[in-house]
């Protein structure tokens, strides 16, 4: 079902990425669905455009919830605005969903936010708190141990000059504390070769990593798909957006061990006969972006789509280590 312009208008800052994709996927729409990632509310509003009865926003960032008041007020009672993190969406819910949509990482509004200290574009307080609460970038990269910011950069950003980065983060803080994101940017950038025309800024992948280990995003992941798993009717749908590649990664693997499709050799082998299937795939496969949305939004050339369908079998609880949740031992603060 295509949507028409005037139900997402231009002026968002944050554009849905996938959401055509991601509707087809579940279509039709029907019942309640929660969004545990509302942002902006793209996906909200598509659900509600597309024949959802109702949708429950959830988002940790109180300053979405500020703005969707805006936009939510049309639909009335159709839209629920709660304030928390989609690791708790079951409890949150308090009531079974028909569906569950969760949009990865940061938003670009967030981004596009100096004060919030997401991006080395604009130069800004080192922050980084999704929830605007609890320690912020700052104090992680101002006390953690050089060891495990280089474990940090490494397993969260896939950096490969992690231990260099982190060694003169280090010697950077002892000099004068590490305070704006131009500067982290700076140091980051010195490690590193100059980038070739086309190439990210070199301070990406550590941005990146000391993100995610500030809002503690891949362990809220894997407890998110578990709570979606609780809340959830039989033949609920949950769809996730990701826009990198461990997250991926976390989500493939609870969907292949939610549905007894465990990886091996042969890749069309049939589901385990002694695993009782919690969900049922429905994208066999990652669902990326067309060329027409590449071209219109290329903040959507990471991203990809997963959708799988909730069984009646009983909810089981996995170890984030089995999804490959990145293990970072915190030996001590300094």
């Amino acid at each position: 079902m295509m949507l028409s312009r005037d139900v997402l208008p231009a002026r968002d800052p944050h554009i849905p990425v996938l959401l055509q994709p991601l509707l087809a996927s579940v279509a039709p729409v029907r019942g309640l669905w929660l969004d545990g990632t509302l942002g902006a509310g793209g996906y909200a509003r598509g659900l509600l455009e597309a024949g959802a009865d109702g949708v429950i926003g959830i988002d940790r960032d109180p300053l979405a919830l500020q703005l969707a008041a805006g936009w939510a007020a049309p639909y009335g009672g159709r839209v629920r605005l709660v304030q928390g993190n989609f690791s708790d969406l079951d409890t949150l819910a308090g009531e079974p969903l028909d569906g569950v949509v969760l949009d990865l990482g940061v938003s670009s509004m967030q981004l596009d936010q100096a004060e919030r200290g997401f991006s080395f574009m604009k130069d800004g307080p080192l922050d980084m708190r999704m929830s605007q609460s609890g320690d912020s970038a700052a104090d992680l990269v101002n006390t953690a141990e050089e060891g495990v910011l280089a474990d940090i950069l490494f397993h969260f950003g896939e950096e490969r000059a992690s231990r260099r980065i982190a060694h003169a983060i280090v010697a950077a803080r002892a000099v004068e504390p590490i305070t704006t994101t131009a500067r982290l940017a700076e140091i980051v950038a010195r490690c590193l070769p100059r980038p070739k025309p086309g190439q990210s800024h070199p301070a990406t992948r550590s941005f990146q990593a000391i993100r995610i280990a500030v809002n503690t995003e891949f362990s809220e992941l894997a407890e998110g798909l578990a709570a979606a798993e609780r809340a959830l009717k039989p033949g609920g749908l949950l769809a996730v957006v990701t826009f990198h590649s461990l997250e991926d990664r976390i989500v493939k693997r609870f969907f292949q061990l939610a549905s007894g499709q465990e990886a091996n050799a042969n890749r069309y082998a049939p589901a385990r006969s002694d695993v009782t299937a919690r969900f049922e795939l429905v994208t066999r496969r990652a669902v990326g972006p067309d060329e027409a949305e590449l071209a219109a939004n290329p903040r959507s050339r990471s991203a990809k789509l997963r959708v799988a369908r909730r069984t009646a079998a009983p909810y089981m609880a996995l170890d984030p280590a089995d999804l490959g949740v990145p293990q970072i031992v915190k030996k001590g603060r300094r």
